[in-house]
């Protein structure tokens, strides 16, 4: 195995006795003897020793042998040692995984990589005077000129956590606080001072890949005279490669695995933010190409972390031998855990609004009676029914009462009316509550919850505001015979459109800085994808500026978000589970299986949604499919993946006796079997048609009515009211609020049991309060004393009652106290004479973050949960901690959440 890899990577390999130095650039010889005995490999480059591979068998632990390869670097025959430090290079490998140190690195340190180096990167690497880490510990200092402090910052501790050979760091910048103009910065000091070679910038969508090749060639280095352009070449990655000569490129990760493994890429599947992929998707696998070296770049700048590069792409991001360097507006505890929590610098929106980076924001909140509660066409009426394909509409007369929920608006059902009311509260609201004294429209974004949604949505605004079509666009991908791209320069640049309907496209990164409103007419469920879109409207602009496309405006000093789905009230889920989710859609399942894919899951998954559609189709789709396949239905179809994959069905199929190799060959051809009926094209695309073929209908029959929009506050106080009551009625019942409220009779520690009673008991009529809502009516009576977003746990409960009670002068999430907390327990110990080494430090740092989410630890926990089970569970800790374990976990608890 690491012979094929050493010559995938462009080595010669030779037995000791075949030994030729002059075959070629680099050659590896086996079995090399040195004053320590034989080492696997002895690597020469243009006929110089400069480093040795030490070979271990597959799934062996590797870091314990870097010091048997640093023997037989030390012990190589002298007459073949010309220089000091000529053999540093040093490769532990077991076929499966691969280590890597420099001896010539400061404190050179081992590090994990994807394949092994080209003989000609390690023959420039010995040419070199220095290293490039070391390198990193010389940059000379940054020239401030027209950079904001929280770029000087974000470059100079970038700078110094690079010099520290972190290998990865992240930077918190607020959306429109100038990440870009910050990485350009960055990688011009790097190219220029570090000797880096090629940085590449991994933007989140194809058009922000443009926006960011132009952000880039408009960069003039301070003190050069010169743009970047003219300095260096910056590459937008395409089908081509990377070009040899660029030293930016610029790529969405979905074209860097294209170009890796040679699969051709969906334009469509660039366009499309990934915050959108909340469910994940499989993960993308890659191997070594020898035409992109893992050293092709030293640095990747991944812009808008989202959580997709911890799964579906993160073997993209490992394969380089490179530094990586996220940047975000809006941090996840996953995207801390990815980089390791070494966050080098923070500049959150607040701060970006009171050092006029950005502008503040108001919520206008809309609710409709059908919004809210959906409606009931009666019996009799005729609704016309539309074609999710072809748009065309017949009319349907109802033989029964038609009900629909409020969360089926717009995706089962169209009411043109709710949009209407929603679309003429906000025209009648313009110019006397949300912009008095202005009678221009602002510039105005509407999110859509889907491509015929924004269709809907234009036409009413055409119609509620009595202007043709230049004043209102829909700015997707789907815009028949115009360039999205066009559109948005217009939009940003122009007197119009005055509004533009987007779903994605504009959702994120995108650049419109005359924006003053945001509809939202979607819910968003990701608290990280909800602040990408609400920073479309946060960008400053000059009066000047926004006098040019908003005539009237005198300046933009704040931006209304107009909520019509509740999206600022829902519970959002600020962040996915590290590990791999496999949800797929149904089109790429099917084309996947057709070209081979045979994994159980993906069997599993395909039939239960077969069976699904089989459910939810007419007898005419039905009858298409058994015809097309010769007899079967959506239900066979099924039957014959599961049995696929059913050990019993399989027994009968396979001779218990028989050889594990033909045990294995006859189970495979039974997949073989049931996955060659999707071989079909014909089969394939009527599935997908009919899956497709959803109808839609619209009711045009109800009509909808506000039931009320501002900016809420009389809701906001009626929430807190209720609050108050239920804790005063339930402050001697509940045990938790005993406990609270400091009841002697009181248990001494609070617990899940008697936290989720409480919050049952809130939930429960006729208190029907939810904890995030209670936390949000709090935030907009008194924003100045509420800090942080709930995040769905036990312990925001705990705070929001201390709240109430006056007990916090602040409302906030406990997670942003323990850390302090335990800061001041940590100093108290060691003035106390008690120390913890690393590991122990580690444990505690657990014990904290299990402790501000949860409230309680129980021995179970350390035992179960999965940040103790993967440091060796209750067996460890005792070890660690031993018969203080119990104290210890008790100690915490009072000190951090009481």
């Amino acid at each position: 195995m690491i012979d094929r890899q050493l010559i995938d990577c462009g080595w010669l390999v030779q037995s000791r006795s075949e030994m030729n130095l002059g075959a070629g650039p680099g050659v590896a010889v086996r079995e090399f003897q040195t004053a320590s005995g034989p080492v696997d490999y002895a690597l020469f480059v243009g006929r110089r020793l400069c480093g040795v591979v030490e070979a271990k068998a597959e799934g062996t632990t590797l870091s314990g042998f870097s010091d048997q390869a640093a023997r037989y670097i030390h012990d190589m025959p002298g007459h073949l040692v010309r220089e000091d430090g000529q053999v540093r290079f040093e490769y532990v490998a077991s076929g499966s995984a691969t280590l890597f140190r420099d001896h010539a690195d400061p404190q050179p340190v081992s590090r994990h990589v994807f394949a092994f180096h080209r003989p000609e990167t390690l023959e420039l690497r010995l040419r070199e005077p220095a290293t490039l880490r070391a390198r990193l510990q010389q940059m000379p200092p940054l020239v401030v000129d027209d950079l904001r402090g929280c770029q000087i910052d974000a470059v100079m501790n970038l700078e110094q956590s690079l010099a520290q050979n972190r290998p990865r760091a992240l930077v918190q910048m607020a959306t429109g606080a100038g990440k870009t103009f910050t990485a350009a910065t960055l990688s011009y000091r790097l190219l220029a001072h570090a000797g880096f070679k090629r940085i590449l910038f991994l933007a989140d969508r194809a058009n922000l890949v443009r926006q960011t090749r132009d952000e880039y060639l408009a960069y003039r280095p301070p003190g050069t005279g010169r743009s970047f352009s003219e300095i260096y070449n910056v590459q937008k990655l395409g089908n081509a490669g990377i070009d040899k000569d660029a030293q930016i490129v610029v790529a969405t990760i979905q074209r860097v695995y294209s170009v890796l493994t040679g699969k051709e890429l969906d334009e469509d599947d660039e366009e499309a933010s990934a915050f959108e992929a909340i469910a994940g998707g499989q993960e993308r696998f890659v191997s070594y190409n020898p035409s992109i070296p893992i050293e092709s770049f030293d640095l990747v700048i991944t812009d808008e972390c989202h959580r997709s590069i911890y799964g579906t792409w993160r073997q993209v991001l490992d394969y380089f031998d490179a530094f990586i360097v996220g940047l975000t507006a809006t941090p996840s505890l996953h995207t801390l855990g990815f980089f390791g929590r070494n966050l080098v610098a923070q500049y959150p929106y607040e701060r970006s609004v009171v050092d006029g980076v950005n502008v503040g924001f108001e919520i206008f909140r809309i609710r409709t009676e059908i919004g809210e509660r959906g409606s009931i066409v009666k019996a009799g009426y005729d609704l016309p029914v539309r074609d999710k394909r072809t748009r065309a509409e017949r009319y349907e007369t109802l033989t029964e009462d038609f009900a629909y929920a409020a969360d089926q608006l717009d995706r089962t059902v169209v009411v043109p009316n709710q949009i209407r009311t929603v679309l003429e509260t906000y025209r009648d609201s313009l110019f006397t509550e949300l912009f008095p004294g202005r009678h221009e429209v602002p510039k105005t974004l509407i999110f859509a919850k889907d491509d015929h949604h924004a269709e809907e949505i234009v036409t009413i605004v055409r119609d509620v505001f009595g202007k043709g079509n230049d004043f209102a666009k829909k700015i997707t991908y789907k815009v028949d015979g115009a360039d999205p791209e066009q559109l948005i320069r217009t939009f940003r640049n122009d007197y119009n459109p005055r509004i533009a309907v987007t779903v994605d496209m504009i959702a994120t990164g995108t650049d419109v800085k005359p924006l003053e409103a945001l509809i939202f007419l979607r819910d968003v469920k990701s608290e990280l994808y909800f602040e990408q879109m609400k920073g479309r409207g946060a960008r400053t602009i000059s009066p000047e500026k926004l006098r040019e496309v908003t005539p009237d405006a005198e300046a933009k000093t704040r931006f209304v978000l107009v909520d019509a789905v509740g999206v600022s009230e829902s519970l959002k889920s600020i962040s996915q589970p590290l590990e791999r989710n496999r949800v797929i859609s149904f089109d790429k399942l099917i084309d996947e299986i057709a070209a081979g894919r045979r994994d159980d899951d993906a069997f599993a998954t395909l039939a239960a949604r077969l069976a699904a559609l089989d459910r939810r189709i007419g007898e005419k789709d039905r009858a298409a499919v058994v015809k097309v396949t010769g007899g079967l239905d959506l239900k066979d179809l099924a039957s014959r993946l599961l049995d696929a994959i059913d050990p019993d069905v399989l027994a009968t199929h396979v001779a218990k006796e028989a050889p594990e190799p033909d045990q294995k060959r006859a189970k495979d051809a039974v997949k073989e079997q049931a996955a060659a009926l999707f071989d079909d094209p014909k089969l394939r695309g009527l599935l997908k048609d009919v899956k497709a073929a959803a109808d839609i209908r619209i009711d045009q029959v109800s009509t909808d009515a506000v039931v009320s929009s501002g900016w809420d506050e009389r809701k906001a106080s009626d929430t807190v009211n209720r609050f108050q009551k239920f804790l005063e009625e339930k402050q001697d019942e509940l045990v938790a609020l005993q406990i609270l409220y400091h009841r002697p009779y009181a248990h001494k520690h609070l617990t899940y049991e008697t936290v989720d009673e409480m919050r049952d008991a809130l939930k429960r009529p006729p208190w029907l309060l939810e904890p995030v809502d209670i936390w949000r009516a709090y935030k907009r009576l008194a924003s100045e004393k509420v800090r942080g977003n709930p995040a769905g746990t036990l312990a925001d409960i705990v705070m929001l009652v201390r709240y109430a009670m006056g007990e916090a002068e602040s409302l906030e999430p406990l997670s942003s106290l323990v850390a302090g907390r335990f800061n001041l327990w940590l100093g108290r110990e060691e003035k106390a004479g008690r120390t913890y080494s690393d590991e122990q430090r580690a444990w505690l740092l657990a014990i904290r973050d299990h402790l501000a989410v949860n409230i309680e630890i129980r021995p179970e926990d350390i035992t179960d949960a999965p940040e103790f089970a993967g440091r060796g569970g209750m067996i460890k800790a005792r070890g660690l901690f031993g018969a203080r374990l119990p104290a210890l976990l008790d100690e915490l608890t009072e000190v951090l959440v009481a």
